[in-house]
């Protein structure tokens, strides 16, 4: 009788114990990067919640000729520039960062509307010895001024080629930051809903997020 109690109490610690490791397990999968990210996601984008809004006056959704008034006007007015090659616009930072820096910027259309703007930052007193003016510093510079103006709760991503990144969606606006090299820094905005029927990466920066995602979406990373 003594014998059997024992085994019987023996049987029921090694069923706890192994509820105790289920619950674990499924809890540190549940709440992997990739789950979150796709959860989110679903759960964005079923919401029917739009954030449009991107800066400077622009917007996910903006007809293509109201950016180019948009653009006349703030260079009328000063406050941006040509970029290199005429193939941009060019914004000085004086005090959004730590220490000042310039964006580049110029929007994808779809269907003459603007539903991605990537935005290349490098700071302006850069050089390769000089590691406070890094990417990789600029990357969480960047992070915490867009975490003030966006709100927080971005995903942190590892990837191999590319390091850390950080991802934030927000009904149907992702917004994607990430290292390019040991000079520039990109944070694209998304509109996701349109992104989803698209599938022709046209720049270097929307390559490289298209691997950050992929990346996101099969490796376990810290939040």
């Amino acid at each position: 009788m003594i014998e059997k109690e024992y085994n019987f109490r023996k049987m029921r610690t090694k069923n706890i114990w192994f509820l105790l490791l289920l619950v674990f397990g499924l809890a540190i999968f549940g709440c992997s990067p990739r789950s979150k990210y796709e959860y989110r996601l679903k759960r964005e984008l079923a919401s029917g919640i739009r954030q449009d809004s991107l800066f400077m006056g622009l917007y996910l959704g903006m007809p293509q000729l109201d950016f180019y008034t948009n653009s006349w006007k703030l260079n009328r007015s000063g406050l941006i520039q040509q970029g290199p090659n005429n193939t941009t616009v060019e914004f000085k930072l004086e005090n959004e960062l730590k220490h000042p820096a310039t964006m580049f910027y110029y929007p994808e259309f779809f269907e003459h509307k603007i539903y991605e703007m990537p935005v290349r930052f490098m700071y302006n007193g850069w050089t390769p010895w000089n590691k406070e003016l890094s990417a990789e510093n600029l990357a969480i510079d960047v992070l915490a001024w867009y975490k003030k103006v966006y709100g927080g709760k971005f995903i942190k991503v590892k990837h191999p080629k590319w390091g850390t990144a950080f991802v934030k969606i927000d009904g149907n606006r992702r917004i994607t930051i990430f290292k390019e090299d040991d000079t520039y820094v990109w944070a694209i905005f998304t509109d996701m809903l349109i992104k989803q029927e698209l599938d022709n990466p046209t720049s270097k920066g929307d390559i490289i997020q298209n691997e950050i995602t992929k990346e996101l979406e099969k490796t376990n990373a810290d939040k």
